[in-house]
């Protein structure tokens, strides 16, 4: 059941980039390795966003299901990334990086990424 479109999608990409901006100081990271780590997650997510092609009119790089199979990525390897990078020890960054892993990939099962292709398509035929 894929209950979420496109703009609500990118509205919610938008939130959690500052999620990953925010969450290292309201979960107390003590190592600054993590929280530059979650900042620079922050920055990736905030261009992928940018350079996505929503079906809002304006022409970007990116085509909206290529975004999702990127979070799709994204969402399995913050999960796993405390066993990957050592820190799993660290119990609020590890949960923290999970937790974060967790709702994008909630995300990503809610969201009908093949919307926008049906949106753009009448567009792209009367060219």
């Amino acid at each position: 059941m894929r209950v979420i479109g496109p703009l609500a999608h990118g509205i919610i990409d938008y939130a959690m980039v500052i999620l990953l901006v925010a969450g290292p100081s309201v979960a107390g990271f003590r190592n600054p390795r993590l929280t530059t780590m979650s900042y620079a997650l922050a920055a990736a997510h905030f261009l992928l966003t940018v350079i996505t092609r929503f079906p809002l009119g304006v022409r970007k790089s990116l085509p909206f299901y290529l975004h999702g199979t990127i979070e799709l990525v994204v969402a399995i390897l913050l999960i796993i990334l405390p066993w990957l990078a050592n820190f799993s020890a660290g119990v609020n960054s590890r949960n923290f990086f999970v937790a974060m892993g967790a709702i994008i990939f909630i995300i990503w099962l809610l969201t009908d990424f093949r919307s926008a292709g049906r949106a753009s398509a009448p567009e792209s035929a009367a060219r």
